[in-house]
């Protein structure tokens, strides 16, 4: 029995392998000139490639609820942003669950590269090295959130399952000063800008979204 259930265990932790969608017809999240973005500042959005040249978080006017973000990324040394989503409060990014994007591991699981800041670690690496673009399918529904991370879903998330204050379900403390389980089910979605001691830039671009009915 004991065995059984340590099957069962290992099975549930494996990244499983995931196709990203075919994004054909599928809405761009950001205006060409970032018009539908709120005070955009010193982020560009230049050659189909976005990224930030200041600290500010670029946030999307439109709120979105159930809805699947597709996109890529990568990162230079030291790089350190992330995808806040269905924000409660654009001027408090806690607020927001934020999928991390960066190099490195951020000294945590927690902040680890595909992991939903603070909450829920991946369940397997799969960044690419430095320069190389890598590939996110985030996908919320109601109060489930999935991430496909280069072709494996590493996250795969039941807000419900965070019913406390600063507590995630495996016991640990997050910073979170109300439950995840709690949190806004529409919201805006956000870039994190420079960030981190380096102030490397993060590049985005191919940022499709699909509104889920």
């Amino acid at each position: 029995m004991k065995l059984t259930l340590f099957a069962l265990f290992a099975t549930a932790a494996l990244s499983l392998a995931a196709d990203h969608p075919d994004t054909t017809g599928w809405k761009d999240l950001l205006a060409p000139d970032l018009s539908n973005t709120v005070a955009p500042g010193k982020w560009e959005l230049k050659d189909g490639i976005l990224v930030a040249r200041d600290h500010d978080t670029l946030w999307t006017k439109d709120s979105y609820g159930d809805f699947i973000l597709d996109l890529e990324f990568k990162v230079e040394k030291e790089s350190n942003s992330g995808v806040f989503l269905r924000s409660g409060n654009i001027k408090d990014v806690l607020s927001a669950l934020e999928i991390q994007v960066h190099d490195s591991a951020d000294g945590s699981k927690y902040g680890m590269v595909a992991a939903i800041y603070d909450a829920m670690p991946p369940s397997k690496s799969m960044a690419k090295p430095v320069g190389e673009w890598n590939h996110f399918t985030i996908t919320c529904k109601g109060p489930m959130v999935s991430v496909v991370f280069n072709g494996e879903e590493v996250i795969n998330a039941n807000l419900d399952n965070w019913p406390e204050v600063g507590k995630n379900p495996d016991g640990t403390p997050n910073k979170f000063k109300k439950a995840l389980k709690d949190f806004a089910r529409s919201g805006p979605i956000g870039f994190q800008g420079l960030h981190g001691k380096a102030q490397a830039p993060v590049y985005y671009r191919n940022l499709k979204i699909k509104v889920l009915e």
